[in-house]
C-alpha cells in the first residue's frame, strides 16, 4: 500500500496492513490485505451472495475444503454472536471480502469477526475486487485457489496450487462428522425474542450428521422431533435398532461419490423407514437410488435462489450451499402417462416449469420418482419424491440460516410423512413460512385486531 493510505489507516479500526495474496489455478490474481490469521491455505474458490448471515456461512461445515468469497461489499458489520453458529469451529479454508468492519455495532454483538477470525486460525483477506473474482470464478468455473500472507510471490503461489489436491473425490463429510451418536436438545436462549417454544416431541428422529448445520437440527426439535444424532457411516441396522418413526440425512461438505459409506446405508433405510433429506442428503438419496451425479460449473451458493415447487405452482426463494447436483434422467425412464404424455427426457429442466407438469420416472430399485423442485436459474433439479415408498428429498437449505423462510414447510412436510399422511407435501407455504417465528404470531394479532383486515380478507384487497 502506499505511505499516503498508511497514514489515513493509522486514524482508523483498521489494523497496520499485512499483504495477502488470492491466486487462482488458472493464473489470476487478486492482492488484499490480511483480516484475518496469518497462513497459508488451499481449497476451492467459491463465493456466496447472501447479504447478511456471514457467521452462519463461515461455520457451515459444508464450506470444508473451500476458500468462500462474499460478495456483499461490507462484511463484520453487526459482529458475532456464538448463539448464530452452526458448528463449534469453522471448517472452511480461507475468506475473501471486499471490506472487513472491524467496529461491529449490534446489541447482540459479543465479538468482532476479524477477532473470530483470528481466534481459530481462519485466513483471510480483505481489499479484494470481489466483483471482478465472482465474474472470473462465474465465467471460468470453480477452480483450485491459494490464499497466503505468508509467501505473497505470485508465481511462487502458482505453482503450488497447481500441486494441491482437488476437492472432487474427498470423503470430506468423514472430516466434519461427530464421532458418536448424542442426542440433540440444544436450542439457544437468545433466540426466544424472535422464536416461539418448541412443540412436544412427538417422532423419533435419526439424523446422519454429514456436517449438519445447528439451525437444521434446531429446526426438526422444533418441528417436534426427538433427535439422535448420529456419524455419517453408521450402520442402516445400528439405526433401525433405535425404532425411529423417521431417517433424517444432513447436508455436508465435498464430492457425494466419496462418501458411500453414508449412500449405500441409505439403500438398506429406503422402504423401512421415513426418509428425509436435504442438500448432501439429497445426493445421497440419489445415489442410493442409482443415479448420476454432476459437478456444477461454480455452485449454486446464497440465500436468494429461485426454485420452482412443481406440485404447487409457487416459486421459493431458498438459501443454497453446494457445488454438486442431480442428474434427474440418471435416476430412470419417464413414466408418460403420469409425465404430461411426455416419453423423453430434457437437459434442461425448466421445461416441466414451462409445461406446467411434475414429471415421474420409473426407478428400478425404488420405483416411482417425482421431480418436485427445479432451480430457475440453470434449470438444474432441487427436490425429488418417491412414489411408492415414504420418502422425499431437497437439495437446497429450508431451515433459514442464513436466508429466507419461503422453505419451511418441508420440517412440516417431514412431520407428516412420518405420520404417514400421503397428502404430506401438500402444504400452503405462504402459510407456514412464518411459522415458529414469534413476529407471525405478532403480525396474526395485529392483522385480526385491524379494521383492515375483514377488508382483506373479504378479497377487496388481496
Amino acid at each position: 500500500m502506499s505511505e499516503i493510505a498508511n497514514k489515513l489507516l493509522v486514524g482508523t479500526s483498521k489494523l497496520a496492513p499485512e499483504l495477502a495474496v488470492l491466486v487462482l489455478e488458472d493464473g489470476a490474481v487478486f492482492r488484499g490485505v490480511s483480516c484475518g490469521s496469518a497462513g497459508e491455505v488451499f481449497g476451492e474458490i467459491c463465493f456466496n451472495t447472501s447479504l447478511e448471515g456471514y457467521l452462519e456461512v463461515i461455520t457451515d461445515p459444508s464450506y470444508a475444503g473451500q476458500i468462500i468469497t462474499m460478495t456483499y461489499p461490507q462484511i463484520g458489520n453487526y459482529g458475532v454472536n456464538l448463539d448464530d453458529a452452526q458448528s463449534d469451529e469453522p471448517a472452511l479454508r480461507g475468506l475473501v471480502v471486499r471490506d472487513m468492519c472491524a467496529t461491529p455495532s449490534s446489541w447482540r454483538s459479543q465479538a468482532s469477526l476479524p477477532d473470530y477470525l483470528r481466534e481459530r486460525g481462519v485466513v483471510a483477506i480483505e481489499g479484494v475486487d470481489t466483483r471482478a473474482l465472482v465474474r472470473h470464478v462465474r465465467d471460468c468455473g470453480a477452480q483450485r485457489a491459494v490464499l497466503s500472507t505468508v509467501d505473497v510471490d505470485a508465481a511462487s503461489l502458482l505453482a503450488k496450487v497447481r500441486a494441491s489436491e482437488s476437492i472432487v473425490g474427498q470423503n470430506l463429510a468423514a472430516a466434519v462428522s461427530c464421532d458418536a451418536p448424542h442426542a440433540f436438545d440444544t436450542l439457544p436462549e437468545s433466540h426466544s425474542f424472535a422464536v416461539s417454544a418448541p412443540a412436544a416431541a412427538t417422532h423419533r428422529v435419526v439424523a446422519y450428521d454429514c456436517g449438519v448445520k445447528r439451525s437444521i437440527l434446531e429446526n426438526l426439535v422444533r418441528s417436534g422431533c426427538e433427535l439422535t444424532v448420529v456419524p455419517w457411516d453408521t450402520p442402516a441396522d445400528e439405526v433401525l435398532a433405535l425404532s425411529p418413526d423417521g431417517v433424517f440425512l444432513s447436508n455436508g461438505p465435498g464430492d457425494p461419490e466419496a462418501v458411500e459409506g453414508t449412500y449405500s446405508q441409505v439403500e438398506k433405510l429406503l422402504g423401512r423407514v421415513p426418509v428425509f433429506g436435504i442438500c448432501l442428503g439429497h445426493q445421497m438419496i440419489s445415489k442410493a437410488a442409482g443415479a448420476g451425479i454432476e459437478k456444477l460449473k461454480f455452485g449454486h451458493r446464497g440465500g436468494n435462489h429461485p426454485v420452482m415447487n412443481l406440485l404447487t405452482g409457487r416459486v421459493e426463494i431458498t438459501a443454497q450451499n453446494h457445488g454438486f447436483g442431480l442428474l434427474f434422467p440418471s435416476l430412470g425412464a419417464l413414466v408418460p402417462e403420469l409425465s404430461g404424455g411426455h416419453a423423453k427426457h430434457e437437459d434442461d429442466l425448466r421445461f416441466w416449469v414451462r409445461e406446467g407438469v411434475s414429471p415421474v420416472v420409473d426407478n428400478e430399485r425404488f420405483g416411482r420418482i417425482r421431480l418436485t423442485h427445479v432451480n430457475l436459474n440453470d434449470g438444474t433439479a432441487e427436490g425429488i419424491a418417491f412414489l411408492d415408498i415414504p420418502a422425499f428429498s431437497v437439495q437446497y437449505h429450508p431451515e433459514a440460516s442464513p436466508g429466507p423462510t419461503d422453505a419451511h414447510y418441508l420440517f412440516t412436510a417431514f412431520a407428516r410423512l412420518m405420520d404417514k399422511r400421503e397428502d404430506y407435501l401438500d402444504i400452503d407455504i405462504a402459510a407456514d413460512r412464518l411459522a415458529g417465528w414469534t413476529f407471525g404470531e405478532q403480525a396474526a394479532r395485529v392483522a385480526g385486531a385491524s379494521p383492515c383486515a375483514s377488508i382483506t380478507e373479504g378479497g377487496a384487497h388481496a
